[in-house]
């Protein structure tokens, strides 16, 4: 009897703590991507495909990074391909970026025409927008055309830091 007794208190417990670490419905409401399959994907970039969901845990600085290794847009003069890699650092406020509404954005560049400039520029400012992060670094490498690749780096604010680059990690 009171091995059962143990039992259920051990199954509650574990039942409390799955029911913290999941997201509640709240957190699930404004997100319209997450968890849908066929989903289209928008032809432009727009700072209204991002989704953000609450930050549980606002009340300390830590860092979250995005990579993108497979990122593509249109060179404005020839309409060829630009091949980059994309990557955000950003320490949120408030509000996280979902994942899903990142790749749907980042997916959109593929038939829009821009400088390598504008467009780490552009995901900086969209970022931002969507979710006001204290600290963000948005780097596009973009491999070499005529010999000659480009990295171009954006920050908010300007001068902002990351520990985790070049594989650095904060101690």
């Amino acid at each position: 009897m009171a091995q059962q007794r143990e039992s259920r208190q051990i199954a509650r417990r574990a039942m409390v703590a799955r029911q913290r670490t999941m997201p509640s419905k709240s957190i699930k409401r404004g997100l319209t991507l997450l968890g849908r399959g066929n989903w289209p994907l928008p032809s432009a970039p727009s700072a209204t495909i991002l989704e953000t969901f609450p930050n549980r845990y606002a009340q300390r600085d830590y860092w979250i990074r995005f990579e993108c290794s497979d990122f593509t847009s249109l060179c404005p003069v020839t309409g060829q391909p630009d091949f980059a890699h994309i990557s955000v650092d950003y320490v949120p406020d408030r509000t996280c970026i979902e994942t899903k509404s990142l790749k749907f954005y980042l997916n959109a560049f593929r038939s829009t025409r821009s400088f390598n400039e504008e467009v780490a520029n552009r995901i900086l400012e969209d970022l931002v927008a969507a979710c006001a992060p204290r600290r963000m670094i948005v780097q596009g490498q973009f491999a070499a055309r005529g010999g000659i690749s480009v990295t171009v780096q954006a920050e908010h604010p300007s001068g902002a830091q990351s520990p985790l680059e070049n594989g650095n990690r904060p101690r």
